[in-house]
C-alpha cells in the first residue's frame, strides 16, 4: 500500500484494472515519492509479444478507468520483471529503478 494525498492505494487493485489495458502481459505497481501528494503510483508493463504500448494512452485511459489518487502518474515499458527463484516481482528493484531515472539529468 502507498498513501496519495491521504488516500490508501492498493497496488494489487490498480495492477488488476491495468491487466485489462489492450497488449498488456504483466503489470506492477508501486508508489513513488511526489513533492506534492507524498507518494504516486508507477506502473511497470511489460507489453504481450508484438504489442506497443504508450505510456500517455495508459494514463489516459486509467483516468476513466480508475479514482483519480490510483492513477498512476508515471508509466514504464520494460521487457522483464526482476524476479526472485519463486517467480515473485522484486518491487524494491523497481523502487531502485524509479529512483536513479528521478535523479538522472534529463
Amino acid at each position: 500500500m502507498f498513501v496519495v494525498g491521504g488516500f490508501n492505494a492498493y497496488p494489487p487493485e490498480i495492477e488488476a484494472v491495468l491487466g485489462r489495458y489492450p497488449g498488456v502481459a504483466q503489470v506492477a505497481v508501486i508508489g513513488i515519492a511526489d513533492a506534492r501528494m507524498g507518494e504516486v503510483g508507477m506502473a511497470w508493463i511489460v507489453p504481450k509479444a508484438g504489442a506497443e504500448i504508450d505510456p500517455e494512452a495508459v494514463v489516459a485511459w486509467c483516468r476513466h478507468e480508475m479514482a483519480n489518487y490510483k492513477v498512476p502518474r508515471r508509466v514504464a515499458i520494460v521487457d522483464a520483471f526482476p524476479l526472485n527463484a519463486s517467480g515473485k516481482v522484486l518491487k524494491f528493484e523497481l523502487r531502485q529503478r524509479a529512483g536513479r531515472a528521478a535523479s538522472e539529468p534529463q
